[in-house]
């Protein structure tokens, strides 16, 4: 196992921060379109999601830092990383569908693919790191939700 290093935690959690910032800066104002569309029952105020994915982002930077860290894990820390790079990729890109190009029904299937990857990204973080995986569960409720958002909104519109 390598030594703590805030620096690596740090880079870590800044991409993963960047990675939202930077989906959210293409994607356009989400505020007006989500003031615009019908939304389902249960749909927040659009002021808690940057809250929430914010926290996120922080959650799984810091969990691929822990799995990072484990070097006695060999393949299982590198699917490990793969799924978390993929996931992210993905996280990256729905935003993206969803607000700038308004395409409903490949947001909600991506919100889909999207919770599939995070299970499997967390199953394998568990592997690695117990921790790891726990603290990305928040991240695995807030998509099934965003997936129920994602259809919802898909059906209504």
């Amino acid at each position: 196992m390598k030594k703590f290093s805030l620096t690596d935690l740090i880079i870590f959690i800044v991409s993963a921060e960047l990675t939202g910032a930077v989906s959210a800066l293409i994607s356009g104002s989400f505020s007006s379109l989500y003031a615009e569309i019908r939304n389902p029952p249960l749909s927040p105020p659009s002021w808690v999601f940057p809250i929430v994915w914010t926290i996120l982002y922080a959650l799984m930077g810091t969990g691929a830092y822990l799995v990072y860290r484990n070097e006695d894990s060999g393949t299982e820390r590198t699917t490990a990383l793969g799924l978390y790079v993929i996931q992210l990729g993905v996280n990256f890109l729905w935003s993206i569908i969803f607000f700038r190009f308004t395409l409903f029904p490949a947001a909600a299937f991506t919100a889909l693919v999207l919770l599939i990857l995070v299970a499997a990204m967390i199953n394998e973080f568990r592997r690695v790191n117990k921790t790891a995986a726990a603290i990305n569960l928040p991240y695995l409720l807030w998509l099934a939700f965003a997936a129920y958002l994602s259809f919802g909104v898909w059906i209504l519109n």
